[in-house]
This record gives C-alpha cells, sequence and structure tokens, in this order.
C-alpha cells in the first residue's frame, strides 16, 4: 500500500513541475470559441478528455461483450435442456 502513495506523490510532484514549466498563456480556438489558459492546463484537460474517451469505448465494448457471453450462456443451457429431455425420453 505504502509503494502506492511513494508512486502517487510522486506522479503529483512531476505534475507540479510540469505545470511550472508550462504556464505560458496560449491562446486555444475552436469553431466560434476562444479560451486563453496556461499550456500545461490545456494539455492536462486534453489528457483527461482522452481518458474519459478511452474509458468510455472500453465500457462499451465490455458491455457488448458481457450481453455476448449472457446470450451464449442462456443457448447453451437450453441446449443442455433439449439434450435432457431427449435422453430421459430415449431412456424411457
Amino acid at each position: 500500500m505504502q509503494i502506492f502513495l511513494f508512486i502517487a506523490a510522486f506522479i503529483a510532484v512531476l505534475a507540479v513541475i510540469f505545470a511550472l514549466q508550462n504556464a505560458v498563456p496560449i491562446t486555444v480556438s475552436f469553431l466560434f470559441w476562444q479560451v486563453k489558459s496556461s499550456l500545461a492546463l490545456v494539455l492536462i484537460m486534453a489528457f483527461i478528455a482522452g481518458l474519459i474517451t478511452s474509458f468510455l469505448f472500453n465500457f462499451l465494448t465490455h458491455l457488448k461483450r458481457t450481453k455476448a457471453t449472457i446470450t451464449l450462456d442462456s443457448k447453451s443451457l437450453e441446449k443442455q435442456t433439449e439434450i435432457t429431455e431427449e435422453d430421459n425420453n430415449t431412456n424411457e
């Protein structure tokens, strides 16, 4: 557990150093929208937007796989029930 705290503290120190070294104000323009902010803030926001996008795509893929697994499990159960019923009918 302490190693995770050490790693988190190390990443926090790196983030502070990054922010201090990239405090240059820039203007970001998108369509009719303009924002003046520090370079570090813009880069961090772009990184967070990428993380959220990646998480959403992975989550949707996970949902599709889970749905497919449930469908296959139910079909497998139906087949097992059919086979069991056929075996019971032939044994009688």
